[in-house]
């Protein structure tokens, strides 16, 4: 099978649930992806990963340009084989990166010339050369080369980003041309002004992508005004089309955007958390490091199924921790990445059977309980 399509199966207000199918697998949606900056999704091997529930993951354009380089991947047969993941990948177009990473950097209409954050070197990045990068790598699904300016910003610097992207979108979509298989998705931008993010949803239907991203989002504008802009942004893209929310989130964050009509989302919160010892549960963030774990026998969540709450002890966890042992950020990520994954298998199932509301207020109310109380 060499084609890729999208389906929905229910809404329910403005929640949906659904599949993207590609030749690699079925992405069932709303979706999750962990980030695999550099070909790795830290402290987890692949198998581990697709076992919390994966159906996809992201990797990074700007990192892996940079080391081990493109043209060495796709020598090697490509991202999926590289590391071993053979269901679907979403590449980045390195645009975030080069703008949050990159030093010496210099934007012109042509694209970006930057200095590596890991030797200095010199590189340009353009929409062509963003999807020679994504094709090298063999991606299943490519994102549109675009500025995300950081928030906040004025109106007219927005405005002119805006434009710029959207010109850049197109320059993306001739560059990848015609590759059954294979999605690109355009993304939106336009800050937090609704009107701008109109036109530039117009200029992507215009143009035609297979997904639409809502980019230049939790980029420090807060949970408030995310969600005042979610509130009208996917509503302005094709409803027959998936809709991408770049680098969000937080759990909170996540069951706010599916409601809002968001249907994938990636974020590195699972895995840095992980490894800097904070575990994500229905009753709220534990973190492991704290004293009062250390004698504790009891599990993080006595109702979880991943391998650091079925094997493991709050005071096991605590103390390799404090011990600095690498199985620490192992098995929290793995709890995390798991907790994650069950958040979204849940809200696919309410949304199915039209009861996502009251998922979301038990939802809500578990985290509201807390942590379980000290022995």
């Amino acid at each position: 099978m060499s084609i890729t399509s999208f389906s929905l199966s229910a809404t329910d207000g403005k929640a949906r649930t659904g599949v993207i199918r590609t030749p690699r697998g079925e992405i069932r949606t709303p979706a999750f992806m962990p980030v695999g900056t550099a070909a790795t999704v830290k402290a987890m091997l692949p198998e581990q990963v697709r076992a919390t529930g994966a159906d996809i993951l992201l990797g990074n354009t700007y990192h892996l340009m940079l080391r081990p380089g493109a043209e060495r991947i796709a020598k090697l047969g490509g991202l999926h084989r590289f590391m071993n993941w053979d269901l679907p990948i979403l590449t980045d177009s390195g645009g975030f990166q080069v703008m949050s990473l990159a030093s010496l950097r210099k934007l012109t209409e042509e694209g970006v010339t930057f200095a590596s954050h890991v030797d200095g070197s010199r590189h340009m990045l353009s929409p062509e050369r963003s999807m020679e990068i994504q094709k090298l790598l063999g991606s299943d699904i490519v994102m549109a080369f675009d500025e995300c300016p950081a928030l906040p910003a004025d109106r007219a610097r927005i405005e002119h980003s805006m434009h710029l992207s959207m010109r850049w979108a197109q320059r993306s979509r001739d560059a990848f041309g015609d590759r059954p298989g294979h999605m690109l998705f355009g993304i939106q931008q336009g800050g937090l002004e609704q009107d701008l993010r109109g036109q530039s949803a117009e200029a992507l239907r215009a143009i035609g992508f297979d997904g639409y991203a809502i980019g230049g989002l939790a980029v420090g504008e807060g949970q408030e005004a995310m969600f005042a802009c979610l509130d009208h942004a996917p509503d302005q893209l094709p409803t027959d089309k998936p809709r991408y929310l770049m680098g969000v989130g937080k759990p909170d964050d996540i069951v706010g955007a599916v409601k809002r009509g968001i249907d994938m989302m990636d974020c590195v919160l699972p895995t840095r958390s992980g490894r800097t010892g904070q575990a994500f549960t229905r009753h709220g963030v534990v973190n492991i490091k704290n004293a009062r774990h250390a004698d504790d026998p009891r599990p993080l969540d006595a109702s979880c199924t991943c391998p650091a709450c079925t094997g493991y002890s709050r005071a096991y966890l605590h103390h390799v921790f404090r011990a600095h042992e690498m199985i620490s950020g192992m098995l929290l990520t793995a709890h995390n990445l798991h907790y994650f994954q069950q958040i979204m298998e849940g809200m696919r199932v309410a949304i199915a059977a039209g009861q996502f509301e009251a998922w979301e207020t038990a939802f809500h109310a578990g985290r509201a309980e807390g942590d379980i109380p000290p022995l």
